[in-house]
Parts: C-alpha cells; structure tokens; sequence
C-alpha cells in the first residue's frame, strides 16, 4: 500500500513538471525524489541504504536550520558534564550481560513527524524513527543528523517506557551528528572512551531501536576495521566497521566496548540481499569534539553553508529522470540573498572543474566562512560567471 502511495506520488510530480516546461519539469523530478526520501516507514530508519550510497538521500542540504523546534531557554549543561573515562574511573573488564545492564538505560529510542508537501495533495505528516545516547545527566542526548533532519517534531522514549518531547540543541550535517534535549534529570549517561584506542578484532556490542519498534536491542560482533572511508552525501566520513548487527533504525545508537564504554555512534549500515555483517559507527573521539561543539554553540564553528541544496545527476540515466540534458552538479533550491537558482547547474568554483558533490566538498575544504568565491553555472542554456559568498554553517 506505501508502495503504491509512493508511486502516486512521483507520477503526480512528473505530470505537474511537464505541465510547465523546463524550469517545471526539473522541480516536478526534484519534488519526486524529496518525496520518495521523506516518505519513510514507521518501522524503519529512513536513511539506511545499500552499498555505495548508505545513506540513500538525494543531495547534501547545509542550506538552514531544521525546523524542529530549537532550544532557547532550557537549562544548559556545562560540556564538563560529559563521562568522559579516566584511568581513574575505568571499569574492568566485562561480561556482555554486564555492558547490557551497565548501557541499556543510556540509549533511548527517537522518533519523529515531519510535515511533507504533497503537491495536489497538500500537506501530510511521515514518521521515522531511530535512536540516541544519553550523554548528560540533564537530558542531552546525542544521535545522528539523518534521523532528525527536517522532523517537526520529536519525541524520545527512555528505557523505562517513559515519553518526552525534544528540543534541538544543535546539529552538524558534515559528521552527521546532532545533539538533542529533554527536560528531565537524573538519567545515566554513557561514559565516552577512547576510540583510539581501539584494535581490530576486539569485542563491539551495539544497542539501540532497530526497525523502529525493538528498543533497547543489543547485539555483539568485533571491531572489523578503524578507518574506513564511506562516502555519504558526498561527504568522506572515516568511520569504524563493525560486525555487530545493525539494522533500520540503529542510527544514532550507541556502540560500547568491553569495558561497557561508548566508542562509536551508530551511523550506518550497508545492506543487501547478500550482504550481512557490515554495520559503520562515528568514532567516539570525533563525536565528543561535536558534542562538545553543538553544547557550546549550537553548530560548529567553521563550517561552510554553501547556500544551497545540491543535487548529483552523474548518468544519462538520472539525467532522464530529472529531465535535464547534461550530467553534474545542480541547484535543487538555494537561499535568499544569493545568485544561484533552482535549475542551476554549477560548472566551475574559481576555475576548478566540478561535476560531483564531492568535488564540490573537497574545493571547499581550501575555504571559510566569508570568502567569496567565483562560480560559473550552467542556466537556460547560459554560461554565467556569478560571485558566491560563503556563510558560517549553523547546521
């Protein structure tokens, strides 16, 4: 029945495009896919995927803050908060029974609404789901970017059946990370190890919300790698291997080692008929620094906001889909107060060469928030040199 909705959905899209010419056609493709990704399951983490694209969302969004609703005025915890373990406060080794009873109450199931735009059929609500780690007593919780991006609204459940409605604190689209509170204390946060110090073969049990309904599901495997890189969004993420199963709506969850310490954040996983055992975790080191960052300042310092919503079209294929005549990079939406345009396809950035969003990712690696930067874009047929200014990223 979902299937089918879907597959109403992108035929209304495709009709109402060709209904308006170019500029209609290629919204009416964008409208498909945003519809297609936003349409998720109840039961599942919408945004794990296959091999090669883990993360199966369309294109990379930096462009604003989600519209959940951002905390303002709750009760800030210091980042000094974080358990952080110290020889001093290490555990000995442990059972996995042991880092079950030790972890469980630090992992919380999310779950969100999000208020789609149907076209002809207005507006309707989608659900997802997915899970998080405690990481302050006081209600801070950590959990991956994807799982509430463009959520209205999100509800966490604790261990103990309890529901609380939270607020966003701050979230970072490069690491795929957010850091979200509730308004409630005394809760047991997971102590952060060190993801250094990790090695290959050694015990990983993941616990978390798989398949949006199985809070509170662990399950044992072994480190299998320490740095793979994934590319997700056109994005290279260096991120642990693991053989512990993880599963829709894994994201966000917590993966502890033996020692009942959090050493990565569930990101994703890479499935397929043939295909088990490969679950991926952001290394806890990297996700403290976040953190830390998110606490501090509601985002990252330093990150980039492109200004815009990028789309890749890398065959003939996609392009036929999209109903555009030529491969690369396009501007699927972009922000007031800039010269790119929906439609857009972005040829040059100060004279490189792009025709990925990871191209486009690596040029802005060499950039900061306030250069201006020289793009020449591809429109109705046009070549046009434009200068683009590049904005501190509060996402």
């Amino acid at each position: 029945m979902k299937k089918r909705f879907i597959a109403l959905i992108i035929a209304a899209a495709i009709v109402a495009g060709a209904a308006a010419g170019f500029g209609g056609v290629y919204f009416g493709g964008i409208l498909a896919d945003k519809l297609v990704s936003s349409y998720s399951n109840p039961q599942a983490d919408e945004n794990d995927g296959s091999p090669g694209n883990i993360e199966n969302r369309p294109g990379i969004d930096n462009s604003g803050a989600a519209d959940i609703p951002v905390a303002s005025d709750l009760p800030g915890d210091d980042v000094s908060k974080l358990n952080v373990v110290t020889d001093a406060n290490k555990n000995g080794e442990l059972t996995i029974p042991e880092i079950a009873a030790l972890t469980a109450s630090s992992v919380v199931e999310i779950y969100t609404e999000s208020v789609v735009s149907g076209g002809r059929m207005g507006q309707f609500i989608t659900e997802g789901a997915g899970s998080g780690v405690i990481v302050t007593d006081g209600g801070y919780i950590i959990t991956n970017n994807h799982v509430i991006e463009g959520a209205s609204k999100i509800t966490v459940r604790l261990d103990n059946g309890q529901d609380f409605e939270a607020a966003l604190i701050g979230r970072d689209s490069k690491t795929d990370l957010a850091v979200i509170k509730i308004n409630a204390t005394g809760l047991n946060p997971a102590a952060f190890g060190d993801s250094n110090q990790l090695v290959v073969g050694e015990l990983a049990v993941a616990i978390g919300n798989p398949l949006g309904k199985l809070g509170g599901t662990v399950s044992e495997g072994i480190i299998s790698a320490l740095s793979r890189n994934i590319e997700i969004d056109g994005t290279v993420m260096t991120l642990l291997q693991t053989t512990a199963a993880v599963n829709p709506g894994n994201s966000g969850g917590g993966l502890f080692n033996r020692f009942g310490e959090l050493i990565g954040v569930v990101n994703a996983k890479s499935s397929g008929s043939d295909i088990e055992g490969i679950g991926f975790a952001i290394p806890a080191n990297l996700a403290r620094t976040i953190i830390e960052s998110l606490m501090k300042y509601g985002y990252v310092p330093g990150r980039i906001d492109f200004g815009a919503v990028l789309v890749d079209v890398p065959d003939q294929m996609t392009a036929r889909m999209y109903r555009v005549s030529a491969t690369g990079v396009y501007v699927s939406r972009a922000d007031e107060g800039n010269k790119l345009q929906q439609g857009d396809r972005i040829i040059t950035i100060n004279g490189e060469e792009v025709s990925s969003i990871a191209d486009i990712n690596e040029l802005l690696e060499k950039y900061t928030a306030g250069d201006v930067i020289v793009i020449i874009i591809s429109r109705n047929s046009d070549t046009i040199t434009i200068d683009h200014l590049l904005k501190q990223a509060r996402s």
